[in-house]
């Protein structure tokens, strides 16, 4: 097996490092099973591997479609390669595997509102008496603005936290009231609007609280969020960096006991654009690669769907 091609084939396709690496784990049992050539697996020595899985190693529906859906994307390269004529992988499915559940979604106004709570107890009301020295209330203050702006971009440009790590202070052009986006491996660049409302924390941000945060910095950096400084935490800034997300998160669950994560607004807020923008719009505010990607959002938009069986059938 050509490991480095399938991987390159596997980054081609937008999957994260952690997902490849599975892929080939479940590529080195199936081949360790099967013991044959890539040229001489038949769709047979795939059902033979799917029930081997089952049956000797115990693992459940879902795992099994995983394991299926790692063979799927080496034949098709293989297959797109020139190097088989057919995927033995071709209508293969496995029933029972669970669906995924619909979490809540979110309403542009229910973020609106969202953000206001938050803002409200953990920035503008936030009792900071706990601190017994100034310099720490001083810190927790900078703390609290810069992850209240984090908080706004995540609601309002539905961005996943490493985009957020990636912006720089060049990315923002107040002027035109919007914000580049550095997609990185998984996403693509795009600029987006910032809405009115996002305009003064950014001011606030950019002319006082960033320039008191970068005074503590050990060198200079063009981020637009900078980690709090060293004697607060014994942690590397790296690990600050990272370790923001899940502390807001906990606030904000604290606030709504329906958020689970960041990722489900960044949903809400996907859900909302293809609703009003169109599919390919969606895809571009967004940063996805590819309009099937897009597509998985639309059946999160149950209100015409609501709308049209209450119209077919009223009672």
């Amino acid at each position: 097996m050509n490991t480095k091609a399938f991987r390159k084939y596997l980054e081609s396709k937008g999957l994260a490092k952690l997902t490849q690496k599975q892929y080939l784990l479940d590529l080195q049992t199936f081949f360790n099973h099967i013991k044959k050539e890539n040229i001489q697996v038949t769709k047979p020595d795939i059902l033979k591997h799917l029930e081997y899985l089952k049956n000797r190693k115990g693992l459940q529906n879902v795992t099994r479609q995983h394991h299926l859906i790692a063979l799927n994307h080496y034949f098709t390269y293989l297959y797109k390669s020139e190097q088989i004529t057919q995927n033995p992988c071709l209508f293969i499915k496995i029933r029972g595997t669970r669906k995924k559940q619909l979490h809540k979604i979110y309403t542009p106004e229910e973020l609106d509102t969202l953000f206001d709570n938050y803002y409200q107890l953990f920035v503008r009301s936030y009792d900071d008496s706990r601190h017994r020295h100034e310099a720490q209330r001083h810190y927790s203050r900078l703390y609290r603005e810069r992850n209240a702006l984090i908080v706004s971009i995540l609601f309002n440009q539905g961005l996943i936290t490493t985009e957020i790590e990636r912006i720089e202070m060049s990315d923002i052009d107040l002027t035109k009231a919007s914000i580049k986006i550095r997609g990185g491996l998984r996403g693509k660049d795009r600029t987006l609007p910032l809405k009115a409302t996002q305009i003064g924390l950014f001011i606030n941000y950019l002319q006082n609280t960033r320039p008191q945060l970068a005074e503590y910095q050990t060198k200079e950096s063009e981020k637009l969020f900078l980690p709090l400084p060293a004697i607060c935490n014994k942690t590397t800034e790296k690990d600050m960096q990272r370790g923001v997300f899940k502390p807001l998160a906990e606030q904000i669950k604290s606030i709504d006991k329906q958020f689970i994560n960041f990722w489900q607004i960044r949903t809400s807020v996907i859900t909302f654009w293809v609703k009003t923008q169109g599919l390919r719009k969606a895809q571009y505010l967004a940063g996805h690669s590819r309009i099937c990607t897009t597509e998985k959002y639309v059946a999160n938009d149950l209100e015409n769907l609501i709308e049209d069986i209450n119209k077919l059938n009223p009672f």
